[in-house]
């Protein structure tokens, strides 16, 4: 019995880890989504001419093309927060039930 509860123990911690990185990159995620969304934002404010940097230059592009870029960075982004929030949901589902055990 008591070795039962060290490794549930265990397992609680190592999903609690695991949480703890998918909030992580779940922040990092939004963080570089709220970036996207902010330089969409510029870019349509912007009348002169728009660079971009490709390594240690800058480059000069069009509005069109660096729109589309964006918003295909944006749209990844999107689709990986939806899975991350889904491994979150996992995770914390298991947390709960793992909670219940140790309470019985």
């Amino acid at each position: 019995m008591k070795k039962e509860q060290e490794e549930l123990a265990l397992q609680f911690q190592i999903f609690s880890q695991q949480l703890q990185n998918i909030m992580l990159q779940k922040q990092t995620l939004l963080i570089e989504q709220n970036d996207i969304q902010r330089a969409l934002e510029e870019i349509e404010n912007t009348t002169g001419k728009i660079y971009k940097a490709i390594g240690p230059i800058m480059v000069e592009t069009s509005k069109k093309n660096i729109k589309e870029e964006l918003e295909d960075k944006k749209e990844e982004i999107t689709l990986r927060l939806k899975t991350i929030q889904a491994q979150e949901k996992n995770v914390k589902a298991k947390l709960q039930e793992m909670q219940k055990k140790f309470q019985q």
